[in-house]
C-alpha cells in the first residue's frame, strides 16, 4: 500500500491512503501542539487493534457476543534497550465461554497481520528518487523475479520473461502497481491481489501452482483489463476526455441514430441484431455510451473481425459494456495465446451456465488419474485435512469441451463451493479449477459460502448466474451431488501447439452455430484480445439493454451532481423523473451514475431513497419525507451517524404535523437524546435552511471527489498513451 506524506503546520503531519487520511503530531513537550497521537503511538494502537478484529472475526462467525469480551495490550521496554519491547496482549473473557472457544480467540490473535509482520522482521529500503510518481514498478517485488528460466503448459515464453514483458508495459505507462496480498493456504496453489497504488479501483487477482504463475496471471489480467477499458466500465470519464477526439480508441466510430430513434445501419449485423433485439425494442438511445455521455455525438462503435469472413463489425461499447463484463478478454505472450485463454473462459462460463442451470450431475474424475497430477493432489488432501470435503468433477459433458470442475464443502456451515476452469490441456484445466476455488480465500471465508438447493427457480434465477460468474457465490443443486452422473467420465485431451489449440477451440463455437468476433489490441506492446460470442458469452440477459441499461445515468447525473445549484422547479422534476424510473430504491447513486465517491461520505452510500426524501425535505414535502424516512430506517444499511440523523428526523416530523404539538418543547429531550449539533442539522433540513445535510457539493467538474478524479488520472495514463501512439503511426509514411 502506498502511503504518501503531506506535512502540515508546525509538527503536524498527514499520510494520506486509499481514500483515508491520518494526523500525527507530537507533544508539546516535544515542541508539537499536542493536536493528535504520534506515529509510534499509532503503530502501538494498531497491533492491538488487530488483535481485536481478529477476535471480533472469530466470534462473528460463531454468534459468540464481544459485549462482555475485553482487550489491552502493554508494552514492556527493555530498560538497557528501548527498541527492544515485549507486547502483552491481555484478553478478558466471560466465564461461561467453552474452553474450546477461549482456545480458538487466542489463537485468532495468533493471526494477527500486524504481529505476524513484526515477527517476521521486515525490511526496510530507503533511497532517494526523482519523482515518487513515476517510480512505477518500486512496490512490485523489483519488477522481475530473479533464477531461472521456467516454463509451464499454457504459456508462450517463460515466466521470468513474461512477468519481465509486463512489469514493463506497466511501468511505460506511469502505473505504479503494489501487491496487496499473497495466499497460499494449502500446497501448489497460490492467489495474489495487485492494484494500481494510485488508484486502488484498478486491481485484478493472479493464481498459479507457483508464486511466480500466480503474479504472471495477476500482471495479464491488469494489462487485459486495461487494453479492454475494463477497470473504467460505466464510469463517467469527465468533460475533458468526453470532448476529445477519441474517447475509446483511435480506431473508434460514431454514428448518428435514424430520425425515429432506429439503430444505425452501419453497426451489428443480421446475426447479431437477430439475438439482441428480437422484439424491435432496441433503440439507438439505448446505446450511448454511460462513459462520455455525448448523445450529440452518436453512438460510439468499436470495431470487432467476424470469424467466419474476417468482415468487419461495429458493435456499440455501450452494448458490451452492459452484456459481458470481463467475460471473453485475455492477455498474452502471442496472440494466439491470448486467443486460447479467452475462449477456455468463454467455454468455462458457458459450460458452468449449462451445467448449473440445467441441474446436471458430473462424474468424478478416477483416483487412478487423479494420480497423474501429484501437485494438484497434494493441495486437494491439505484441503480434506482442514474438514473440508472435495469432488473432483469431468465438466466436459462427455468430452465435447474442456472444462472440469472441483467443489468444495463446508459441513460445519452446509456451504458449497462449485470452482471450474477450462483450457485445452486436462491438467491445466483441472489445476485452473482448483486454484480459482480458493483465490483470495482463507479457511475462514469458506464459511460465508451458499448451501445446496433443491429449488430449480433459485438456480436457473438470472442474478444466480451473475454471482457465479463474479465471484462463484451463487447457489447450486443438491441435484449436483448426485453419484448418477448424466454424462460419462472422460480423460479428454484438446491439447496441441497454441495456434492448433486456438483453432480448435473456434472450431467447437462453429460447429454449434455460433459466430465469434474478435477485437485485437496490440497498442501496449502485449496481445490482448476481446471475443464476443452473441447468444453465447454474454453475462447479463439482453433484455437489460433496454431495460436494465447502465446508461439510464445520462438522465440522472448532471442534475444528481449539481444537485446543490437546482432551483426548486428542477429539484421536482428529478424527484418526478425518479419515481416514474421505478428503479430499486435501495440502489445506490455511486451505481446509478457511474461516479465513484469517496468512501466514509454520505454520497458513497447515498440510495436512491435517500436522495428522495433529501429532495421532499428541500421541496418542504413533510408528509412524503415522513413515509421515506420510516423506510429507511426499516431497511437502513448506512453509518450509525446517519441513522440517528433519521432518527431525530422521525421525531421533528412527527411532531411539526401534528398541530397539537409545539417543537420547543420538545427541543430540549431531543437534543439530549440526539446532540445538539444533530438536532440543529435535522430542524434545519425541516425548515429548508439546510439543503441535502452530509452531501458536500460538487458539479460534472467532479470536485472534492478524489476517488474518482484518481479512476479518471489512471484512464488519462492510458488515453494518452493510445494517442500518441496514433499520432506517431499517422505521422509513418505507408510503404
Amino acid at each position: 500500500m502506498e502511503i504518501k506524506v503531506n506535512y502540515l503546520e508546525n509538527l503536524r503531519q498527514e499520510a494520506k491512503f486509499d481514500d483515508f487520511s491520518v494526523i500525527t503530531d507530537q507533544p508539546i513537550r516535544y515542541k508539537g501542539d499536542g493536536s493528535a497521537p504520534g506515529p509510534f503511538d499509532y503503530f502501538l494502537a494498531s497491533s492491538a487493534l488487530c488483535a481485536a478484529y481478529f477476535v471480533r472475526v472469530y466470534c462473528n462467525a460463531r454468534d459468540i457476543p464481544t459485549e462482555n469480551i475485553r482487550l489491552s495490550q502493554n508494552n514492556i521496554v527493555d530498560p538497557e534497550n528501548r527498541y527492544n519491547q515485549i507486547f502483552r496482549i491481555q484478553v478478558e473473557l466471560p466465564s461461561d465461554l467453552t474452553d474450546k472457544d477461549r482456545t480458538g480467540i487466542l489463537r485468532s490473535i495468533e493471526r494477527c497481520s500486524v504481529k505476524r509482520v513484526i515477527q517476521n522482521n521486515p525490511e526496510f529500503q530507503i533511497e532517494v528518487v526523482d519523482n515518487i510518481d513515476e517510480d512505477a514498478q518500486a512496490l512490485l517485488m523489483g519488477g522481475t523475479v530473479e533464477g531461472d528460466e521456467t516454463w509451464i503448459e499454457g504459456k508462450d515464453l517463460p515466466l521470468e520473461r513474461t512477468i519481465a514483458n509486463m512489469t514493463g508495459i506497466l511501468e511505460e505507462l506511469g502505473m505504479k502497481i503494489e501487491i496487496a496480498s499473497w495466499r497460499n493456504i494449502v500446497p501448489n496453489v497460490w492467489s495474489l491481489h495487485i492494484r494500481d497504488a494510485h488508484s486502488n479501483m484498478c486491481f485484478t487477482n493472479g493464481k498459479g501452482a507457483t508464486k511466480e504463475a500466480a503474479l504472471c496471471s495477476a500482471l495479464g489480467e491488469f494489462i487485459e483489463r486495461l487494453s479492454c477499458n475494463f477497470f473504467y466500465n460505466d464510469q463517467f470519464f469527465g468533460e475533458a476526455i468526453a470532448d476529445s477526439h477519441f474517447v475509446h480508441y483511435p480506431n473508434e466510430r460514431w454514428f448518428q441514430p435514424g430520425p425515429n430513434d432506429e439503430l444505425p445501419a452501419e453497426i451489428l449485423d443480421d446475426h447479431c441484431r437477430a439475438i439482441y433485439d428480437p422484439d424491435g425494442e432496441l433503440r439507438g438511445s439505448h446505446l450511448i455510451d454511460t462513459n462520455s455521455g455525448r448523445a450529440e455525438r452518436g453512438i460510439v462503435s468499436l470495431p470487432f473481425v467476424r470469424r467466419s469472413d474476417d468482415a468487419t463489425v461495429y458493435f456499440p461499447s455501450n452494448l458490451i459494456e452492459n452484456l459481458y463484463l470481463s467475460n471473453g478478454m485475455s492477455a498474452g505472450n502471442t496472440l494466439a495465446e491470448a486467443e486460447v485463454q479467452c475462449l477456455s473462459e468463454i467455454f468455462e462460463r458457458a459450460v458452468k451456465r449449462e451445467i448449473i442451470e440445467q441441474e446436471l450431475a458430473l462424474p468424478d474424475v478416477p483416483e487412478s488419474v487423479l494420480a497423474k497430477y501429484p501437485g494438484i493432489r497434494d493441495g486437494i488432501a491439505a484441503l480434506e485435512a482442514q474438514g473440508f470435503p472435495v469432488l473432483v468433477k469431468d465438466a466436459s459433458l462427455g468430452g465435447r469441451y474442456p472444462v472440469m470442475c472441483v467443489t468444495l464443502m463446508n459441513p460445519r456451515t452446509g456451504g458449497v463451493f462449485a470452482s471450474f476452469g477450462a483450457h485445452p490441456s486436462f491438467e491445466v484445466a483441472l489445476e485452473r479449477s482448483l486454484t480459482e476455488l480458493l483465490q483470495g480465500r482463507s479457511f475462514e471465508g469458506m464459511d460465508d459460502l451458499p448451501p445446496p438447493t433443491f429449488s430449480s427457480l433459485a438456480v436457473t434465477e438470472p442474478n444466480n448466474f451473475v454471482e457465479h460468474f463474479i465471484d462463484s457465490s451463487g447457489v447450486v443443486s443438491w441435484r449436483f451431488f448426485s453419484d448418477r452422473a448424466d454424462h460419462a467420465f472422460c480423460e479428454w485431451d484438446f491439447a496441441g501447439s497454441t495456434e492448433a489449440e486456438a483453432e480448435r477451440l473456434y472450431g467447437l463455437l462453429a460447429a454449434q452455430g455460433l459466430e465469434a468476433y474478435v477485437m485485437v489490441h496490440e497498442d501496449l506492446g502485449a496481445p490482448v484480445c476481446r471475443i464476443l460470442v452473441p447468444g453465447y458469452s454474454e453475462v447479463y440477459p439482453v433484455e437489460d439493454l433496454v431495460w436494465d441499461n447502465t446508461n439510464m445515468a445520462l438522465i440522472f447525473r448532471e442534475d444528481i451532481l449539481n444537485l446543490h445549484a437546482l432551483d426548486d422547479e428542477r429539484l421536482a422534476d428529478l424527484l418526478e423523473r425518479l419515481e416514474e424510473s421505478q428503479l430499486d430504491e435501495q440502489m445506490k447513486i455511486v451505481t446509478l451514475i457511474g461516479i465513484e465517491f469517496d468512501d466514509n461520505t454520505v454520497w458513497s452510500e447515498l440510495t436512491i431513497l435517500e436522495l428522495k426524501l433529501l429532495i421532499e425535505l428541500a421541496l418542504g414535502q413533510h408528509e412524503a419525507a415522513l413515509e421515506r424516512v420510516e423506510m429507511f430506517l426499516q431497511f437502513n444499511d448506512n453509518t450509525l451517524e446517519r441513522e440517528r440523523f433519521y432518527r431525530a428526523m422521525q421525531a421533528v416530523l412527527e411532531i411539526v404535523l401534528d398541530e397539537e404539538l409545539e417543537l420547543d418543547d420538545f427541543r430540549r429531550n431531543l437534543a439530549r437524546m440526539f446532540g445538539e449539533e444533530v438536532l440543529t442539522a435535522v430542524i434545519g433540513s425541516v425548515t429548508g435552511e439546510v439543503r441535502f445535510h452530509g452531501l458536500t457539493p460538487t458539479s460534472l467538474g467532479l470536485e472534492g471527489i478524489d476517488r474518482h478524479q484518481r479512476l479518471i488520472e489512471s484512464y488519462r495514463k492510458l488515453h494518452a498513451h493510445r494517442a500518441a501512439r496514433a499520432e506517431r503511426q499517422a505521422a509513418t509514411p505507408v510503404q
